[in-house]
């Protein structure tokens, strides 16, 4: 899917931007993601549950795969744990039946110190297993949380504008943490378990085949139960993630500075405090539903499993076998039982753990495969930023929105000479922030082409042409962290000489100065410490400061008031001398000095030329400044 492809009710223009962004962002559909439903219910849909079942285990195998070596080594460890460990059971039958009844004291300290001997070895490999295992599974937990960090990074800014901020943090934070317990110990758990399995199985038909047969009729019931517990854990778990995504939605709307203002001037708080309340109380329900999903078939199991020595004990007293198999016998025998039914319900657990974890696996995997909308071409054409012209053209762009009866740009061919300005002027809804949107390539033009001196944007690497092309627009996002850091986010290798240079060109130098901790102060979350016009002077320096060839000053003074507009006006004048500007406003007393303006509407360049000329023809511009 591409950028082009987004229905018309999203169009910047339209007043569809995202708040907060320092960047055109209304592209993307103003429709919720799957799920986005407010008060939604936790049930799970027919494509989730088919989502989960498609899950691969070959894929979800491969993540181990760059750990096999140390996995190799735990495997091995876990299987001489588990050789040594079968040695126990005989070392007590030889005590009950050989040092005990001949009072043969050497042989018993023998016989003791090697139990204590198994026990000391088993414990130390446990640790290192568990070590080793535990450190490649938090280094596949980091591979997913960056691999999805990463990919989302990649997206356009329609799949964030259609895609709410905290189902994106689920993705990363509840999902791939709730994939914990799988990535870090079942791979071990299953070679332990197995390896343990095995090991008993034969110790115990060396002690006694008979009383084998008694202990392993319990197997085929138990592997059916197990089936049945894992499909109703996988159904619930992605019930109840889901519910995780839509609860953190509600801290992101309900608890940001944005959604808390919002609150307070609507008095929402209470609604949102039920809406808060009644997702956390379903979560309680399927938190519950998950830990209690087939515990009592699972407790009747454990019943039959207890009930396997009872009948050990019963067969070895019936007059047809009674005094055939020894007391030292039938405890090791035992206590071989016990310690093969506690790795059995292990490798079930794990099964059933396994198979619940697919749709956790399921939702990362889905972000993962996102195609890229607006991606790097295969074969970029190099260009050093610091030796572009700046020459930008629109040679009959068209861009269209899905299921829209015409397009959002139609055909629009100008060309901007390096160094001089264009201003884009028309009413809400003509295009003027699409077709400028095009330049920093948040979008694809559906038909025609954009170019910077020549080459295609398609053929340019995006950090190459973000190097390039600087953008300001009314709505600015700062960090929750210093004005510094906040300027220095454009070119962390700036110096504090040239942010403080950047500050002055943008008329902000000598308030930030006055603050008591300078440009140390922490500027508060979206940076509401500061007015609109301050921050939208630090938004101005902060692209200034990566003294891009070509500016896309959307709106980029409206926060401000006349005087300070002014100033920031007679800055930005000296310093696009040498670059390509382009100005989108509604102020057409700001973009009268431009050296072209062109006209819109309806996506289409309807007038063209110079404020004078364009006053002389007494068209569409001329009714815009009347």
């Amino acid at each position: 899917m591409s950028l082009a492809s987004l229905p018309p009710s999203s169009r910047p223009d339209r007043g569809s931007g995202r708040a907060g962004s320092e960047i055109p962002v209304g592209l993307g559909p103003d429709t919720p993601a799957r799920g986005g439903r407010r008060g939604r219910s936790s049930r799970i849909t027919p494509q989730e549950r088919a989502e989960a079942r498609s899950v691969s285990l070959r894929r979800i195998g491969a993540l181990f795969v760059p750990h096999r070596w140390p996995l190799v080594v735990v495997s091995l460890m876990i299987a001489a744990a588990a050789v040594v460990g079968m040695a126990s059971p005989f070392l007590l039958r030889a005590v009950l039946d050989t040092a005990l009844p001949q009072q043969d004291l050497g042989l018993l300290v023998w016989l003791v110190a090697g139990m204590l001997a198994v026990a000391v070895i088993t414990a130390v490999l446990g640790v290192v297993q568990t070590w080793i295992s535990s450190r490649v599974g938090q280094q596949i937990m980091h591979t997913l949380r960056t691999q999805v960090f990463t990919h989302l990074q990649r997206q356009s800014v329609a799949f964030f504008t259609r895609t709410r901020t905290g189902e994106v943090q689920s993705r990363i934070q509840n999902d791939i943490g709730g994939m914990q317990s799988v990535v870090t110990s079942t791979a071990t758990s299953i070679a332990a378990n197995l390896t343990t399995v095995v090991a008993s199985l034969v110790a115990m038909v060396a002690l006694s085949w008979q009383l084998s047969l008694i202990s392993l009729i319990v197997l085929p019931p138990a592997f059916l139960l197990t089936r049945t517990v894992a499909r109703m854990r996988r159904e619930i778990t992605a019930r109840r993630q889901a519910e995780l995504a839509d609860l953190n939605v509600t801290i992101e709307e309900g608890l940001s500075i944005s959604g808390v203002q919002l609150s307070k001037t609507l008095g929402t708080a209470r609604s949102l405090i039920d809406r808060f309340t009644e997702s956390s109380h379903r979560l309680v329900d399927l938190e519950l539903r998950s830990e209690l999903a087939g515990r009592w078939r699972m407790a009747t199991m454990s019943v039959v499993f207890a009930a396997v020595p009872a009948a050990i004990y019963l067969s070895a007293g019936l007059p047809a076998t009674a005094g055939k198999i020894s007391i030292g016998t039938l405890v090791a025998f035992t206590a071989l039982q016990a310690a093969l039914f506690r790795p059995m319900l292990g490798l079930l657990s794990v099964g059933v753990q396994i198979t619940s974890s697919l749709a956790l696996f399921a939702r990362i995997f889905e972000y993962l495969d996102l195609d890229v909308e607006i991606a790097d071409p295969v074969h970029p054409v190099p260009m050093d930023p610091a030796t572009v012209r700046g020459e930008v053209r629109f040679e009959d762009v068209t861009f269209v929105y899905p299921n829209a009866d015409s397009a959002a740009v139609a055909g629009v061919s100008i060309t901007v000479p390096a160094g001089s300005s264009l201003a884009l002027v028309g009413e809400t809804g003509s295009g003027k922030t699409t077709l400028a949107s095009l330049v920093s390539r948040l979008a694809d033009p559906t038909g025609g082409r954009v170019t910077i001196d020549g080459v295609d944007l398609r053929d340019l690497r995006l950090e190459d042409l973000a190097g390039i092309v600087g953008v300001v627009n009314q709505h600015t996002y700062l960090l929750h962290t210093s004005v510094r850091e906040n300027l220095r986010y454009a070119k962390p290798g700036a110096t504090d000489a040239e942010i403080e240079t950047a500050a002055r060109a943008a008329r902000i130098h000598d308030l930030i100065v006055s603050l008591p901790d300078g440009y140390d102060t922490t500027v508060g979350s979206r940076g509401h410490r500061f007015s609109g016009g301050e921050q939208q002077r630090l938004a101005i320096a902060r692209t200034l400061l990566r003294n891009p060839k070509v500016l896309v000053l959307d709106e980029a003074t409206s926060a401000l008031d006349t005087e300070t507009e002014r100033a920031v006006q007679q800055a930005l004048d000296t310093l696009a001398e040498g670059r390509t500007t382009i100005t989108i406003a509604h102020r057409l007393s700001t973009v009268r000095h431009a050296d072209q303006i062109a006209v819109l509407d309806h996506g289409r360049v309807v007038e063209q030329g110079t404020h004078e000329t364009l006053l002389e023809r007494e068209g569409r511009y001329a009714a815009l400044a009347a």
